[in-house]
């Protein structure tokens, strides 16, 4: 792939992302901020099945999903993009960036919507806040997907099993939210509308907008046109003059 095609292809998931997630937002101003689709079912369901083993490890899991260790990992989305010691730097602070004003646009979403969680009598972790978009899901999907855009421009060939684990925990940790009873379903899935549109927004803002030399080496290969193709001038070659020269 080039920069224009990386571009091309994460303008479009952000501006499908984007539409579902407001798609998702009228709905659920809408409704005034009622449960939505399975949203009462999920809940029924995690608070009769809540082993304190589990319980112990959904809260373990959640918690990584604010603080530090997203910030680590968009840290680290940085310095495995830069190709060069030099642009290693700029590309952290890129991550960092797209992390930290995904922060802020969310919890400015969350102020609008003004959805209430469900009732407190069904949390098994602390919360504060409105409830639309989850607020660690959207962190945690945003760490999960830098980190994983990162491992694919590094390693285009390799490093399935590791994209897979850094997607599954930013999966795990949006679902620990409904497990635990401190957001409905929908907000869960509107989080990670939310992180996957703005991640498409970043990256296609970043293929556009930044110098050569701070972009990984996919972004650097520009497509081949064939009417521009080198062609090799042959001369023609006829069996029947084979052996005797051309006239003059």
């Amino acid at each position: 792939m080039n920069r224009k095609s990386i571009a091309d292809l994460a303008g479009s998931v952000g501006v499908g992302a984007w539409a579902a997630f407001s798609v998702l937002t009228l709905v659920v101003i809408g409704r005034s901020g009622a449960p939505l689709w399975l949203d009462d079912s999920f809940l029924t369901w995690s608070v009769g099945h809540r082993p304190e083993a589990v319980v112990a490890l959904a809260r373990a899991v959640t918690a990584t999903g604010t603080g530090l260790v997203p910030y680590v990992l968009a840290a680290l989305a940085g310095a495995l993009a830069g190709r060069t010691t030099r642009s290693r730097l700029p590309a952290t602070a890129v991550c960092l960036a797209c992390l930290g004003l995904g922060q802020l646009l969310r919890y400015g979403a969350m102020e609008l919507v003004h959805r209430p969680r469900p009732a407190q009598a069904d949390w098994r972790a602390h919360a504060s806040g409105w409830s639309f978009p989850s607020g660690h899901t959207t962190t945690a999907a945003l760490a999960a997907g830098l980190l994983a855009v990162a491992l694919t421009l590094r390693a285009p060939r390799g490093g399935t099993a590791l994209r897979i684990a850094v997607c599954g925990w930013g999966l795990a940790v949006g679902l620990t939210r409904v497990y635990l009873g401190v957001h409905w379903f929908t907000d869960v899935m509107g989080g990670w509308l939310f992180a996957a549109g703005w991640l498409g927004v970043c990256l296609c803002v970043a293929a556009h907008l930044l110098p050569a030399h701070l972009l990984p080496a996919p972004f650097l290969t520009e497509p081949t046109d064939p009417a521009h193709a080198p062609t090799e001038d042959h001369a023609s070659e006829d069996p029947g003059c084979r052996g005797r020269s051309r006239p003059a």
